[in-house]
């Protein structure tokens, strides 16, 4: 469900070339962020939004568009945030 979600929330926002998610949460099961509901992401994403963004300032935008998700759905999220002209 909260992949859903994830996908949702970046693709309204950003538009993206590119969008995969990664649902690591299984392999983090008995973690604290486990046992209260929150799962495990990674994010692959390229958009234009990322253009000339620094690593902080897109991992700023993608946290941004995920609102309240990163409080309870998302408890640990890898970003990999490209612009196009850095996909290859």
């Amino acid at each position: 469900m909260s992949t859903e979600l994830i996908k949702t929330a970046l693709t309204e926002t950003f538009h993206p070339e590119l969008l995969e998610i990664l649902d690591n949460s299984a392999a983090h099961a008995g973690h604290a962020g486990a046992r209260s509901g929150g799962g495990h992401y990674h994010v692959t994403i390229v958009a234009d939004a990322f253009e000339g963004k620094s690593l902080v300032q897109r991992h700023q935008l993608v946290y941004k568009a995920l609102g309240d998700l990163m409080k309870q759905q998302i408890h640990a999220l890898g970003i990999n945030a490209l612009s196009p002209s850095e996909q290859n």
